[in-house]
């Protein structure tokens, strides 16, 4: 069993940790605290390779295989949630998904922009009353005159200001349930397509940008259609497992984050005429949060492997994700007792992964629903 990495993936690692140290940590406070990313940022995204990287060459992408592109989201996780978080819905959910399930003119109109930044993905799938049951989808695709018209309200969707284009799930056929549901490529300049900043402040995340979306008679042509008419619950779940596993990285990146501000704070802190390192009861907490980061690690990588193998790894990376958020919680809730006061301030970046780390127990299926994922998976059904 070989648990290195290869020199592409190693290439990509180094890549990834180089632009999310030398760009991102040093802006991450002011972007915690101004609630917006830089644009520039996005940009430099394109430039570097990471936007794109995973699509194939022709597209404007390097070929990357899952366990890449983990890395990639592990290291931006480490320097900041929100650049993750944005890179994940642009590329995981609307470009990877576009790649598996587009047809070859889609693929060439959408995913070159994608992979330069010119446009900007959104993933348009939760609803006021259908979040984790994505079956229950209340907007609507009515079929008139060959065209569709979408009505409906859309919630929480990261990039849903900034995008250009946007990946929407609507319901052509209720009676149908899950199996109406269509998933459909939008222009967001679009008459009928409305949208604004989610109300209120998060508690995390808060450099994301996160809109509510109203549909109002929103008219496509079926040329705008995302797979074949009732393929939108396979298509939005397919997208749920790469973008899972863009989460499970994040966390782990997280996690890692805070260990390594704890270790720093332990060998320079002293207390009692000691460093804080040399007390027994906080090298058991470093310890502690050592294995969960490991761990993390170990599952994360193995989801990434199995995909970039082309096997189906719904398990393993709901495992992955389920582990890698609650274990990342702990990691940070302990990095914040660690540091005292001095991790109770924004003064220190452990405070900003801690509130962070919990939204990553909720995206793309809360830590509820992994279980109930991951216990289907073993059980099956009747």
């Amino acid at each position: 069993m070989d648990f290195a990495l290869s020199p592409e993936q190693a290439g990509v690692q180094a890549r990834a940790r180089d632009f999310a140290q030398t760009r991102v940590a040093p802006l991450a406070r002011s972007m915690d605290e101004q609630g917006r990313m830089p644009r520039e940022l996005i940009g430099e995204m394109a430039r570097r390779g990471l936007l794109g990287g995973p699509l194939p060459p022709e597209y404007g992408g390097e070929g990357w295989d899952a366990l890449s592109l983990a890395l990639c989201y592990e290291e931006l996780g480490r320097a900041d949630s929100s650049v993750r978080g944005f890179m994940t819905v642009h590329t995981s959910l609307v470009a990877l998904c576009l790649l598996r399930w587009g047809t070859g003119e889609q693929r060439a109109a959408y995913l070159p922009r994608l992979a330069r930044g010119e446009l900007i993905g959104c993933y348009c799938l939760t609803e006021p009353n259908a979040g984790s049951d994505a079956g229950s989808l209340e907007s609507t695709a009515t079929p008139e005159g060959g065209d569709y018209v979408l009505r409906g309200e859309k919630i929480w969707i990261t990039n849903g200001n900034l995008a250009g284009l946007a990946l929407v799930f609507a319901n052509a056929d209720p009676s149908q349930k899950h199996r109406g549901i269509c998933a459909f490529l939008v222009d967001t300049h679009l008459p009928g397509f409305r949208r604004e900043p989610m109300p209120g402040r998060e508690l995390g995340h808060r450099a994301s940008d996160h809109a509510r979306i109203v549909l109002d008679g929103l008219r496509l042509p079926r040329s705008a259609l995302l797979g074949q008419p009732g393929e939108g619950f396979r298509v939005a779940m397919s997208a749920l497992d790469q973008g899972r596993l863009g989460v499970a990285a994040g966390a782990l990146g997280v996690a890692q984050a805070c260990l390594d501000a704890s270790v720093d704070f332990a060998r320079q802190r002293r207390q009692f005429g000691r460093r804080l390192a040399d007390f027994e009861m906080i090298q058991h907490d470093l310890a502690d949060m050592a294995a969960d980061v490991d761990a993390a690690r170990l599952l994360v990588y193995r989801a990434g492997w199995l995909q970039s193998q082309g096997a189906r790894a719904t398990r393993e990376v709901s495992i992955a994700k389920l582990f890698a958020t609650e274990a990342a919680g702990r990691v940070a809730g302990q990095a914040v007792l660690l540091h005292g006061g001095r991790g109770y301030s924004n003064e220190y970046p452990v405070e900003r992964h801690y509130r962070d780390i919990k939204g990553l127990q909720i995206y793309e299926g809360t830590a509820h629903i992994q279980r109930i994922v991951i216990a289907r998976e073993l059980v099956g059904k009747e």
